[in-house]
């Protein structure tokens, strides 16, 4: 079974109650249509169209917007927030969902589609917060590589693409580890991390690479049984035979399902080149580091868009 095939399963095992804020742009309110016929996630749409067995709320005038300003104004009144902007806040549906899944309202929230990343990244730091055992929040792309000629088949993780943009030692150890763990949750695989940069096994010397020596050493230190090795060129990490022979005594046992990039720039650019030159079908940048689940979208998503990344959204519910 392809792996999206898989997440789709799982979501129709366990529909989670998932907030679409921007229901007035037509790609959200089809994708919660979908959603909801299917039996992949119970919706509640905002500000959107009324919609069989979808739930409704317009973010101005809920009969809860005052207690969801109230609580707002309690998290940010030491920061100097009055009671007025707090009210004017909540009713932002991007805010306002944020607060619904901080409350237990739903499982998990995805908005972008109309909200630039700045919005929607802003409200779920802000408002949902860090998980507690994440050192930093970061983000993901599920690859997806199942056409018929691709050389090779299956899901991966590419991190971090969307939002750090340039990590220090410690935040790319952090970065691999919250990779890794969704690895765990949404390919239901165990993780081999590959450390990417221009170099494989130390054939070249940059303070770059000593960064990822440090990211390198950090995760071992923490998590000493998980299977991770850098700093490393792609096609080492991506080849057994390459990687034999330029990394004789690597630590990864096969290819890696996670690739962890030294920076913004890079990530970006490697996944965009997957995507397009590939073909490699690509859902994200999915958020992780979060206490609840809040992803974003890209302006420019279809309707297929909004379905999968709400699927990646309704799993990470599930502990």
């Amino acid at each position: 079974m392809k792996p999206l095939e898989r997440l789709y399963q799982a979501a129709r095992a366990n529909p989670r109650h998932i907030i679409l804020p921007e229901g007035d742009d037509p790609r959200v309110a089809e994708a919660a249509a979908e959603l909801t016929a299917q039996g992949l996630a119970r919706v509640t749409l905002m500000n959107g169209p009324d919609l069989p067995g979808v739930t409704a709320i317009r973010a101005d005038s809920a009969p809860d917007l005052p207690q969801l300003a109230e609580e707002w104004h309690r998290m940010r009144a030491a920061k100097g927030m009055t009671a007025e902007q707090a009210l004017s806040d909540m009713r932002d549906p991007i805010r306002q969902a944020a607060m619904r899944v901080r409350q237990g309202q739903a499982d998990g929230t995805l908005g972008g589609a109309v909200a630039t990343t700045a919005e929607t990244v802003r409200a779920a730091l802000q408002i949902i917060g860090r998980a507690p055992d994440a050192a930093i929040v970061s983000s993901f792309f599920l690859m997806l590589s199942c056409g018929a000629d691709a050389p090779i088949k299956g899901g991966m993780i590419f991190a971090d693409c969307g939002l750090v943009i340039d990590p220090d030692a410690a935040e790319l150890a952090a970065i691999a580890r919250s990779a890794a763990q969704s690895c765990r949750q949404v390919l239901h695989e165990t993780p081999r991390v590959a450390l990417l940069s221009f170099s494989t096994a130390g054939s070249a010397k940059h303070p770059s690479l000593d960064k990822i020596h440090q990211a390198l050493q950090i995760v071992r230190d923490q998590e000493p049984d998980l299977e991770i090795d850098g700093e490393m060129q792609f096609d080492a990490a991506l080849d057994d035979a390459i990687r034999a022979k330029k990394a004789p005594g690597s630590r990864l046992t096969g290819r890696p399902n996670v690739f962890v990039f030294p920076d913004l720039a890079s990530g970006n650019i490697g996944y965009k080149i997957a995507q397009r030159l590939g073909g490699l079908n690509a859902i994200g940048p999915i958020l992780q580091g979060l206490a609840k689940p809040a992803n974003d979208l890209s302006r420019g998503c279809t309707k297929n868009d909004i379905i999968n990344a709400a699927i990646i959204t309704n799993i990470q519910t599930q502990k």
